[in-house]
């Protein structure tokens, strides 16, 4: 399995980006697809996830602000960020969680900056 991020970038606060995740390997569409965070001098930190079914979980920091989706047809998971701030800058790392093994990925990350 490998995950590839894109679309990061310097956003001024208040604006939107989104995060692209192409999967390679594996069945997609089973698996619960995730976004993490890590800012500098902090611990990863769980953003959102959406499983097979889309079911979807968002950290309490983002609701309502961020979107996580799906593309089965394309392997490919979002993540719609909006009414970005200062809090938001970090890398962020995409995640997959095989349904089959229990066996977790992780992309390499994409770093978004805010600047205020």
């Amino acid at each position: 399995v490998q995950l590839v991020e894109s679309g990061g970038g310097l956003v001024q606060a208040g604006g939107s980006l989104r995060l692209s995740c192409a999967a390679s390997g594996g069945t997609f569409s089973r698996n619960t697809m995730g976004w993490y965070r890590q800012a500098p001098g902090k611990q990863r930190e769980l953003v959102a996830t959406i499983t097979g079914g889309g079911s979807t979980n968002y950290a309490d920091s983002v609701k309502g602000r961020f979107t996580i989706s799906r593309d089965n047809a394309k392997n490919t998971v979002y993540l719609q960020m909006s009414s970005l701030n200062s809090e938001d800058a970090a890398v962020y790392y995409c995640n997959l969680r095989s349904w089959l093994s229990d066996n977790v990925y992780w992309g390499q990350g994409t770093q978004v900056t805010v600047s205020s």
